[in-house]
């Protein structure tokens, strides 16, 4: 397993559907996985420090988790199978469930919690990251600081 970062989300067109953009903590590969609109909206708003008047579904869990003494310890991106990613959530005693990635890249953002990617993961689905894909890279975190979680809002 590797540790990877959270660099955001963003929303892949032509088609307008958001993805979340993870790379492993060495910066040598990155993992872009498809998600819901709801879901990117979640991981952004975790990301810019929104806090809604009332707790969504994420924020929900996390109380729920750390009021039962059970704390999120990590987030185990597991699998893909047929362009379908899997993880495991990790609790603090030991029980693993199991849940979608973009879920638990939200809850892992609320939590502080590390997020790790299995090697076969990334070796099936992440993308290189040659030394020139830097600029894009800076482009991207210069975008994620402009957008909105309202972008993400399907009409």
């Amino acid at each position: 397993m590797r540790e990877v970062d959270v660099l955001g989300v963003r929303v892949e067109m032509p088609e307008n559907r958001p993805i979340v953009l993870l790379r492993d903590a060495e910066g040598k590969r990155y993992l872009p996985i498809w998600i819901g609109a709801v879901e990117a909206t979640a991981i952004a708003f975790a990301q810019q420090g929104v806090v809604p008047p009332r707790p969504l579904t994420h924020d929900l869990l996390k109380e729920v988790l750390e009021s039962t003494g059970n704390a999120l310890t990590e987030v185990r991106i597991t699998e893909v199978k047929d362009n379908i990613f899997f993880a495991t959530l990790v609790l603090a005693s030991g029980v693993e469930v199991s849940a979608r990635p973009s879920d638990s890249i939200a809850l892992a953002l609320r939590t502080g919690s590390r997020i790790l990617c299995a090697e076969e993961v990334l070796d099936e689905a992440g993308l290189d990251a040659p030394a020139e894909q830097e600029d894009e890279v800076e482009k991207f975190r210069e975008f994620l600081d402009q957008v909105s979680p309202e972008d993400f809002e399907t009409r």
